[in-house]
Parts: structure tokens; C-alpha cells; sequence
């Protein structure tokens, strides 16, 4: 045995988390396991999420309609069993978050009631190459206000080698279109290079100018801590199904900042939005509830939010994002630096060095273009090595340290070397 492979059994032996991998399903390959890195895209099963589905499966069984009411599971506040942990996990207060609908959905919901555009305030600024759902989704809102996309979406481009962004050109972004600037909307993590960015700095610079600051948090959160209320945050959307393995189309996330949850801002209303205490009343007049849940539609998806609470068991077991990013830093650390000594000749890593500005995700590109990255892609995934791939030319490698090993991130590095020597 060599010695890095010593010392990784020992990181791996010695590692606090490692227990939590028994605690997930691993897909098979070749008689073994599969070596899982797209955390960043479907987290894992938890094995606890089937009990947790199956006991409500049994009430809606056993009790019908009535389960609604009953236990210390009754569905009439069901979404409330994951408020707390949810706050604690993105650093909010319980009324500032809800779980509810998917991430566009809840992105619209929030569009609709923080982006008020005006003759002078019509522009909303995002960075060039977001997630083309969240483009969708703004050039949609501004087209219903009757605007020109073309007009009033400023995309920041890129301004760093490997097309990410420096702190300075995203502030001089927003000075520069201060005085138009109805809302900013950024990402905690960019999806296709793994840049993370300073929350609370960008939205303090957004307020500065007198525009609205929200997040996607679709990479960021279980991946990074968060502390959305004391970054000042006006409202925050994300998913739980990739890092808080909560299934696929997993019911998603939404922050509200206390201070408009019972400011009656304009918002698309529904009946489970209505305060609790005389919804059933059934009168023609909304009343939001105070925080986040004001701005829920339906009656919550009790059978989606199950895996979402045996997920957020196993984070609050784990001891939280403090205790799993110091595990990632490593993780991720060793892959990069495997990759600089190892393999400098075929892998470039797009994702920033500096650990603040980055989650557990590294965005590869492959020397000789595209064509010889689809080919490395394609090599590690027939052998049981499952990352993940973004046009036009980036490999996707998450090590999540949840269910990653560091022995994972090794046994990764060697089968791109094999590949390399043909």
C-alpha cells in the first residue's frame, strides 16, 4: 500500500462523520458500490426516509381524513415539523421559513412581491449564465410588467480567467446600475463553476441603492453554512434534493426576512396562506400569516415533505453545517490537491482555490476541449465513478461528506490517471 493511500484510510478511520454513510443507500455497480459524487444535482436516499414515508402512509391508512387532526404527525401542521431544524440549517428564524412548492415556483412567488419595477427602478441584475430556470423565470416577471427583457435584465459577465467573478466586479455592477436597480438577484453558489459568494456583502451593497436582494440557494444550502437573517436578505428560495437528499422534485425552501412578514407586500395568495387561526372560517378576505408561511398556495405535500424530515434529522445528528463543512473543506481540499499533483496536465479546475469562495463542488475542465471531456466523462461513469456533466465542456465532481469518503476521492483521481495513460 502506498502512503497516500495509507494516510486516506486513516482520514478515512479517524473521520467523526463516518458513520453517516452506512445511514444511505449506495447505488450498486460492477458488484460493488458506486463512487457517488453528484450531491449537487440528487443527493442519496437516506435509509430513514422509507419509515418516515411509510408512517404516513399507515395513518392515511388507518385514520383517512382524520389524520389531519391527530398525533403528534397531524398533517393540518405538518409543515411545521421542519421549520425549526430548516431555520437553524440557513441560519433564519422559524417564522422566516416555509417549506413549500419547488424552487422556480417559489422564485415567482417571491418575483412577484419584491420585484416592483417602475419608470425609474425597472432593472433586475443577475449574473450572465445563472441557471437558465432562474433566467426564465425573471425575463417571464418582467415581461408580465409589461417591460423589455432586453431593457431591464443586466447580466454580469464573467471577469476572471476560468469565467468566474471577483467581488469588485459584481459591486461595481451594482453601483453602476444603482439608480435603475429594482432587485438583485444572485446565486449562493454558481452551478456550473462552484463559485460561492458573499451574501451578506452583496446584499448590503443592493440595499445601499435602494433595490431588493434575494438568493438561489439551490447549491448552497446543506453545502455551505448560511446565515441568511443576519445578511440581511429581503427573501432566499432553494431545493432539497440535492444536498439535503430529500428526494427527487423534493418539495423546496423559502425565506422571507422578518421584516416584511407582516408588511403586506403585495403577493399571489393562497388559502394555506391565510392566517391559521381563522382559515377555516372561510371568508372571501385574505389575511396572511405572519412570516414565510403567508406566502404558501396549498395545503403542504405531506407525502414529499417525509423524506425532508428524516433528512434534516440526520444534519441536526451530524451537528450541523459547522461540523459538516469542516469534513467538505477537506474533502474537496484533497481532490485539489490530487488533481494539481497528479493530473495538472489533464484537469483544470474552474472553481476558485480559496475555500470561502467555493462549496464542495470542483467544475473541471479536461485538456483538448470538449470532445475529450465528454470522453472522460463517459470513461468514469462506465466505471462506476458518477459525476456529472454541464454544457459545453465542465465535469461536475461533488464530494459530499455525508456519504464521501476520502478514500472516494483517491480510488477518482487514479481512474482519471489510468485514463490518461490510455
Amino acid at each position: 500500500m502506498s502512503d497516500l493511500a495509507a494516510q486516506v484510510r486513516e482520514l478515512d478511520a479517524a473521520d467523526p462523520l463516518r458513520h453517516f454513510r452506512d445511514e444511505f443507500l449506495i447505488p450498486p455497480h460492477a458488484g460493488g458500490e458506486q463512487r457517488y459524487f453528484v450531491g449537487n444535482s440528487l443527493g442519496l436516499q437516506p435509509r430513514a426516509a422509507r419509515s418516515y414515508v411509510l408512517e404516513v402512509m399507515d395513518k392515511w391508512a388507518n385514520e383517512a381524513v382524520e389524520g389531519h387532526f391527530t398525533g403528534d404527525t397531524a398533517w393540518m401542521e405538518y409543515h411545521r415539523l421542519v421549520r425549526e431544524p430548516l431555520a437553524r440549517l440557513v441560519g433564519a428564524r422559524p417564522d422566516e421559513v416555509v417549506a413549500m412548492n419547488t424552487l422556480t415556483v417559489n422564485l415567482h412567488l417571491m418575483l412577484a412581491s419584491f420585484y416592483r419595477p417602475d419608470a425609474q427602478r425597472p432593472v433586475v441584475l443577475m449574473e450572465a449564465g445563472a441557471f437558465p430556470s432562474d433566467r426564465h423565470a425573471v425575463e417571464s416577471q418582467i415581461r408580465l410588467h409589461g417591460l423589455d427583457p432586453a431593457e431591464c435584465l443586466v447580466e454580469v459577465e464573467a471577469d476572471e480567467p476560468d469565467g468566474t467573478l471577483s467581488d469588485e466586479a459584481v459591486a461595481q455592477a451594482i453601483a453602476t446600475h444603482g439608480p435603475r436597480l429594482a432587485l438583485v438577484l444572485w446565486p449562493g453558489v454558481q452551478y456550473r463553476t462552484g463559485q460561492a459568494f458573499d451574501l451578506a456583502r452583496i446584499a448590503a451593497l443592493a440595499h445601499a441603492q435602494g433595490a431588493k436582494c434575494g438568493f438561489d440557494l439551490a447549491h448552497a444550502v446543506g453545502n455551505l453554512p448560511l446565515a441568511l437573517h443576519d445578511a440581511d436578505a429581503d427573501f432566499a428560495v432553494w431545493c432539497h434534493y440535492k444536498y439535503l437528499n430529500a428526494g427527487p422534485g423534493a418539495v423546496a425552501g423559502c425565506f422571507v426576512h422578518e421584516r416584511h412578514g407582516s408588511a403586506g407586500l403585495p403577493r399571489m395568495a393562497g388559502w394555506w396562506g391565510h392566517e391559521a387561526s381563522t382559515r377555516f372560517r372561510m371568508a372571501p378576505e385574505f389575511v396572511p400569516a405572519v412570516g414565510a408561511e403567508g406566502w404558501q398556495l396549498s395545503n403542504p405535500p405531506v407525502l414529499a415533505m417525509a423524506p425532508l424530515r428524516a433528512s434534516l434529522e440526520q444534519f441536526e445528528r451530524a451537528g450541523g453545517m459547522t461540523a459538516l463543512r469542516a469534513k467538505s473543506e477537506q474533502l474537496t481540499g484533497l481532490l485539489e490537491r490530487l488533481i494539481h499533483e497528479r493530473l495538472a496536465d489533464t484537469l483544470q479546475v474552474v472553481t476558485p482555490t480559496e475555500p470561502r469562495r467555493r462549496g464542495c463542488q470542483l467544475s473541471l475542465r479536461v485538456a483538448g476541449g470538449r470532445e475529450r471531456g465528454r470522453a472522460l466523462f463517459e470513461h468514469l461513469r462506465d466505471r462506476g465513478f458518477l459525476g456529472d456533466w454541464r454544457e459545453p465542456d465542465v465535469i461536475r465532481i461533488s464530494p459530499v461528506p455525508l456519504y464521501n469518503r476520502y478514500a472516494d476521492v483517491l480510488e477518482l483521481v487514479e481512474e482519471v490517471d489510468r485514463w490518461r495513460a490510455g
